[in-house]
C-alpha cells in the first residue's frame, strides 16, 4: 500500500500545529483544528443512515419516499451535510443573523466534503436574496457557502443566473402549504442554462419549498438536471434525535 496518503496527512497535521490555536466556537477549548475542536467536530449531527435521495429525509431502505413519488420536486436529489439540530442550528443562525461570516467557510467546507468528485455538476447557483433583503442583511449567506464549495471543486459559480423578483416573507414564519404559496413565482431566470447540470446551494432545507421554486426557474431556463446542496436538513423530531447516536 502506498505511503503517500499517510505522508500527506502527516504534513497537513504539522501545518495545523504551526498555526495559532484558537478557541473552539462551540466549547471554547483552544484548538489547532479550525473553528471547532476535534471533540466537537465528532459530535456534530451528521446526516447519516439511509434516506430518500430526493428530499434527504431518513427512511429504512434509502429509496425514494412516498411523498416524493406522489409530489415530485423540480430538483432530482438532495445532499445535506448535517441534520438541522444542535449545535449546527446555532452555527447557521449565527452565520445568518449575527454576522458570524467566518462560519460560512467552515460550514461550506463540510458541505463540499459531501460531494463525490466523479459526479459533480457543471455549475453552482446559490439561493438568491431579493435586493431589498440583501441591502438589509448586507450579504447572502448562500453565496458565501457556494463560493467555498465552488473553490473546493473548481466549479463554475453563477450567482446572477436567477433573480429573486418577489420580496417574500421569511419562510421560517410560515408552515406547510403557506411556504409553497409564499415562493410561487418568486424567481426568474436571467441567463440561458440549456443543457447544464446545476447544483443549488442553500443553508437549510425545511420543506424544500424555496429550493423547489428555484429549481423550477432553473428548469425553465433550460437546465438538464438540478440537485440541491444544503448544509443542514430539518428532520422530524424523532429522526433528528437519531442522528446523534
Amino acid at each position: 500500500m502506498s505511503i503517500l496518503p499517510r505522508i500527506d496527512f502527516s504534513i497537513r497535521s504539522k501545518i495545523r500545529q504551526l498555526l495559532p490555536a484558537q478557541p473552539c466556537v462551540l466549547c471554547g477549548q483552544m484548538s489547532h483544528a479550525g473553528h471547532w475542536c476535534p471533540a466537537c467536530h465528532a459530535s456534530l449531527p451528521y446526516l447519516k443512515g439511509p434516506h430518500c435521495p430526493v428530499c434527504a429525509l431518513p427512511n429504512s431502505l434509502g429509496d425514494i419516499c412516498g411523498r416524493c413519488l406522489q409530489h415530485p420536486h423540480a430538483f432530482d436529489r438532495t445532499t445535506a451535510a448535517f441534520a438541522y439540530h444542535f449545535p449546527v442550528d446555532r452555527l447557521i443562525q449565527a452565520m445568518k443573523y449575527a454576522d458570524q461570516l467566518v462560519l460560512a467557510h467552515a460550514l461550506g467546507k463540510q458541505l463540499a466534503q459531501c460531494m463525490a468528485p466523479e459526479s459533480l455538476p457543471d455549475c453552482i447557483i446559490p439561493m438568491p436574496l431579493h435586493p431589498l433583503k440583501l441591502r438589509e442583511r448586507g450579504y447572502n449567506q448562500a453565496l458565501l457557502l457556494a463560493q467555498v464549495v465552488a473553490r473546493a471543486h473548481a466549479l463554475r459559480l453563477l450567482p446572477a443566473a436567477v433573480r429573486r423578483i418577489r420580496d417574500t416573507p421569511a419562510q421560517s414564519s410560515l408552515h406547510g402549504h403557506e411556504r409553497e404559496n409564499n415562493m410561487k413565482d418568486a424567481f426568474a431566470g436571467a441567463m440561458d442554462l440549456r443543457g447544464l447540470r446545476i447544483a443549488l446551494v442553500d443553508d437549510v432545507m425545511t420543506t424544500g419549498a424555496s429550493l423547489n421554486a428555484l429549481a423550477r426557474a432553473v428548469r425553465e431556463a433550460g437546465a438538464a438536471s438540478v440537485e440541491a446542496w444544503v448544509v443542514a436538513r430539518t428532520l422530524p423530531h424523532r429522526s433528528a434525535e437519531a442522528t446523534q447516536f
